[in-house]
């Protein structure tokens, strides 16, 4: 749903001209430096991009799902660390305390996340618990007015500069599966908590992912998210549900980059005496790069007003990351294809750092062979229910 075309044209036209003359001239920076540089993260704070999809009464935009893929859209046409660094707390890393916070938590949280003044993240997977989610064993005891959290969180995007996690625990160690889950915010300093250094990895350099280790962590009753234990699946569903339409939005600008990228490549290299462009075998996979693309933000933006309109998306949700994640990989295959040998050259071209950067697409947020799995099964769902 967009409420107001010509106030999102102008949000769309600030951030496309930021991605430009800002993000696209600092990548290989921030490669160099493996962060966003405090400068940069300056500027986007104060454009509000932290804010996004966080209500406008706690200091945000307020952005409905269909304005905030379009706005995902135009970020995410440059490296990732730049979408990363102010993703989580727009997307997964406020999302549980939009959904079900209780309003003294609203309050109290989700302005510092707007801001940009707090960095948040979303710890739910662990070494045995990932696209198994429900197998967590980080454990929340009661103990007077706190809960004492211990586990082990890995392969949490921000952790190592986090200041608020959304922990995902187990209050009920006699609950196997869903229903013993409870959602925590814990925040940096309190005792017991402690973060990894990032890990090394193959791509998505400045975007610092790493492990969240808790100890003996006591976290204030006040922190349990919605003042209820036994709904911290409920919650991580609900977040997900949104984060993958807005991931999918995510993996989508990528492949509108790197598309721009070759075909400007197909343009200006000459062989034979002719732009490589007017080779039809080029030309064909500049023509699936396109076509792909414009199914994908079709995909994504009707499945963000459905969302919009209250409606059960959890089968468009899980097809929309699917599908996009894997088109970004089909596209970033072929863009350095055109680019033929400059493509694996870093040296000559960006084109491989983007190659490198989205094969994550296709593993976070659940395993392409994941969403296989739901969405069939949602499609069983649905037909039994007469609604498929």
């Amino acid at each position: 749903m967009i409420r107001d075309a010509d106030a999102l044209s102008t949000l769309i036209a600030d951030v496309r001209a930021w991605v430009r003359a800002v993000a696209h001239p600092n990548e290989d920076r921030v490669a160099d430096l493996n962060e966003v540089p405090a400068d940069i993260v300056s500027d986007m704070a104060a454009r509000g991009y932290f804010g996004w999809s966080i209500p406008q009464e706690y200091g945000g935009l307020g952005l409905t799902t269909e304005e905030l893929v379009m706005m995902a859209f135009e970020l995410s046409q440059c490296a990732v660390a730049f979408r990363a660094r102010v993703g989580t707390n727009t997307g997964i890393g406020s999302e549980a305390l939009v959904a079900d916070g209780t309003e003294e938590q609203k309050r109290r949280f989700l302005p510092e996340l707007a801001s940009g003044r707090a960095t948040g993240c979303f710890a739910l997977t662990e070494p045995e618990a990932g696209s198994e989610a429900t197998a967590v064993t980080t454990s929340a005891r009661k103990d007077g007015s706190d809960y004492v959290l211990n586990g082990l969180k890995c392969y949490i995007t921000n952790a190592p500069i986090a200041d608020l996690f959304t922990v995902i625990a187990r209050t009920d160690p006699d609950t196997p599966g869903a229903r013993g889950l409870s959602a925590f915010i814990v925040e940096r300093g309190m005792k017991g908590l402690r973060t990894s250094d990032p890990y090394t990895m193959m791509g998505q350099a400045g975007s610092p992912v790493g492990e969240v280790i808790l100890e003996d962590c006591r976290v204030p009753a006040a922190n349990l998210i919605g003042g209820q234990e036994g709904q911290g699946f409920r919650t991580t569903m609900r977040v997900l549900n949104k984060q993958r339409i807005h991931l999918a939005a995510l993996c989508t600008g990528p492949a509108m980059r790197m598309f721009d990228m070759a075909f400007e490549h197909a343009e200006t290299r000459r062989q034979f005496g002719k732009p490589i462009v007017d080779f039809q075998l080029v030309a064909a996979l500049l023509a699936d790069c396109q076509t792909e693309i414009h199914a994908a933000r079709a995909l994504v933006q009707e499945t963000a007003r459905a969302r919009d309109r209250g409606e059960d998306i959890a089968l468009q949700a899980s097809i929309c990351k699917y599908f996009a994640s894997e088109m970004c990989g089909r596209v970033a295959d072929r863009a350095v294809q055109v680019f033929g040998g400059a493509g694996f050259v870093a040296n000559h071209s960006s084109i491989e750092r983007y190659y490198r950067d989205v094969r994550l697409f296709r593993l976070y947020e659940g395993t392409s062979q994941i969403h296989q799995l739901n969405i069939t099964k949602q499609t069983q769902r649905l037909r039994a229910a007469g609604a498929a």
